[in-house]
């Protein structure tokens, strides 16, 4: 069946025809069939440069041969056991060796269980109620994040079936705002848990903290007893071997990782000081437990894929991310049009904006049909990148010159197309 096929009949079973809803678009998404390196094949007999890769994953690539023999060899041994695994001491080693908050570790199924178990620790760790997070951050699904501004400080519920009761204690304030953190402190900050935030924004394209900004962070929760936690769940083994905190210099207490970490399996982490991590059962009582925790299969995956990021590889994929970026700006300079080129290390995005973007309200002023258009002629031309304006472009070590050099072009046609338009 194609791809128009399997969509009708997706419908009549999945809601919306996905089981995710950033992978709809008009009038329809591509089935994929298989992938391998940095290419991406549909069930019409399409291919395509893939700068989606799973939303973030796929460090090394799409079926990367040493990631899928050591699989293979697991999935024989058994999939799931509901007993530890000497894998999962190693993988923890080696999350402890890179990341510099990470002194214990919890392995957990997903970003979205990682972020709520950070929030429940901190609370409990402080015994306050209330968090901060920013406008536009996405910290998973669940209901202590699924917030959008409402009267004052306090968020509102961002979904139906989300109690206001249970959003009452999550404060949202501006991204790169100093001032804002200031006020907001002075008013409550002896109810305030933590403040957890995306140190690089990736869920409303690409934004990276200003100069200090983290900085500024770090001091002002220390000096109010307040937890920081730093959602990687994207920028984890994804900017430097230790991350974010490494890349920016910068301690949280405590840190969220996925994606990368699960090497293109299921995977989710808490992690940080023994003061905090000493507190999860069965060595504390703050609650938190799973079927496939540490599930072998997807440990087994992330452990090769870990080995696999030395300093030669973050030199070689952010050398490829500087060159996209620098060469997009190019052609917007050559075209007289002022859009936003963003993003850092392998990540990048395009807002189709005349306006400095450093938070939510900025992203929110990109054209949003410019950027259909855009993702259009990108898809035409065989490249994929999200179909969200507020979604992050990714670049793997599979994606050689020749694959970035058709991909320019295919953006200087799009870039063209939307001047047309104007």
């Amino acid at each position: 069946m194609k791809s128009e096929d399997l969509f009708q009949e997706a419908q009549k079973f999945l809601p919306g025809g996905v089981d995710s809803p950033v992978r709809a678009y008009k009038p329809y998404p591509f089935f994929a069939d298989r992938a391998e390196g940095s290419k991406i094949y549909d069930v019409d007999g399409k291919s395509y440069i893939d700068y989606c890769l799973a939303y973030g994953p796929l460090v090394l690539g799409h079926a990367h041969p040493q990631v899928i023999k050591e699989v293979s060899e697991q999935i024989k041994k058994g999939s799931a056991y509901g007993v530890p695994t000497e894998k999962e001491i190693e993988l923890a080693k080696l999350v402890v060796e890179k990341v510099p908050c990470a002194e214990m570790v919890r392995f957990v199924n997903s970003g979205t269980e990682a972020t709520m178990s950070a929030i429940r620790l901190a609370r409990a760790f402080t015994g306050r109620q209330k968090i901060v997070k920013f406008e536009g951050a996405y910290h998973g699904a669940h209901d202590y994040v699924l917030v959008k501004s409402g009267s004052g400080a306090m968020g509102m519920p961002d979904s139906p079936g989300v109690p206001e009761d249970t959003t009452k204690n999550t404060i949202l304030i501006p991204f790169n705002d100093e001032e804002a953190v200031r006020n907001l402190i002075g008013k409550e900050g002896e109810d305030i848990a933590a403040i957890i935030l995306e140190p690089v924004m990736g869920n409303i394209g690409c934004i990276p903290p200003k100069n200090g900004y983290l900085e500024f962070l770090r001091e002002i929760t220390i000096k109010n007893d307040i937890v920081l936690i730093f959602d990687e769940v994207i920028t984890g083994f994804r900017i430097a071997e230790g991350g974010a905190q490494e890349y920016f210099g910068v301690t949280p207490d405590l840190v969220t990782l996925g994606k990368i970490l699960g090497g293109g399996f299921p995977m989710g982490a808490l992690s940080g000081k023994k003061e905090f991590m000493e507190m999860i059962a069965p060595s504390g009582d703050v609650y938190q437990a799973g079927t496939f925790n540490g599930n072998p299969v997807s440990v087994t995956a992330g452990l090769t894929t870990l080995k696999n990021l030395d300093q030669n590889f973050y030199q070689e994929i952010n050398d490829k991310g500087n060159y996209m970026r620098s060469e997009i700006q190019k052609i917007l300079e050559d075209l007289d049009m002022d859009f936003k080129v963003a993003g850092l290390g392998s990540m990048f995005q395009l807002y189709f904006t005349d306006k400095e973007v450093w938070n939510y309200e900025d992203a929110k002023s990109s054209n949003t049909e410019k950027f259909a258009e855009y993702f259009r002629t990108l898809l035409d031309a065989g490249v994929f990148i999200p179909p969200s304006q507020f979604e992050c472009c990714f670049i793997s070590l599979m994606h050689r010159e020749s694959y970035l050099q058709k991909t320019l072009e295919a953006v200087e046609e799009g870039i063209r197309n939307v001047k047309k338009a104007i």
